[in-house]
């Protein structure tokens, strides 16, 4: 029986040929840490029936070409769906959602110019009651 494999497929853009990566797990002699390794196949799929994220079982063969010495053997599990992310996004502005800190310093803002109105209408006022104190010594 031929040396067979169990993978997930990582391409199928090509007419019936698809990429398997494989993972193993290694320990590293001397600081026996263990790591994850990543090997990839090209593999021969006349009916081009597995599709990105597919679960695959591939057996080798006679070489089909330079980089392809494995067949399909079947799709063991079918992937559950993927999310592409789109390039050409046009990006949109959004109405600024003000924060709790935005917002507390938009209200300081606020009450100092208030203030400001404030002391202004204040000095005024003290203008006033000084040349109304002195018309009345007068």
């Amino acid at each position: 029986m031929a040396h067979t494999l169990i993978g997930t497929v990582t391409s199928d853009k090509r007419d019936k040929t698809i990429t398997v990566s494989t993972l193993y797990r290694e320990t590293h002699p001397l600081y026996r840490k263990q790591y994850t390794k990543t090997r990839k196949y090209t593999a021969h799929d006349a009916k081009n029936e597995a599709k990105i994220g597919d679960r695959v079982e591939i057996a080798e063969t006679s070489p089909i070409s330079k980089t392809k010495a494995y067949t399909l053997v079947k799709v063991i599990e079918k992937a559950h769906g993927r999310i592409e992310l789109k390039e050409d996004v046009n990006e949109v502005e959004l109405p600024e959602k003000k924060g709790a800190d935005e917002k507390a310093k938009e209200e300081k803002a606020k009450k100092a110019e208030e203030a400001k109105k404030a002391e202004k209408a204040g000095k005024a006022d003290e203008t006033e009651k000084a040349k109304s104190s002195e018309k009345e010594e007068a």
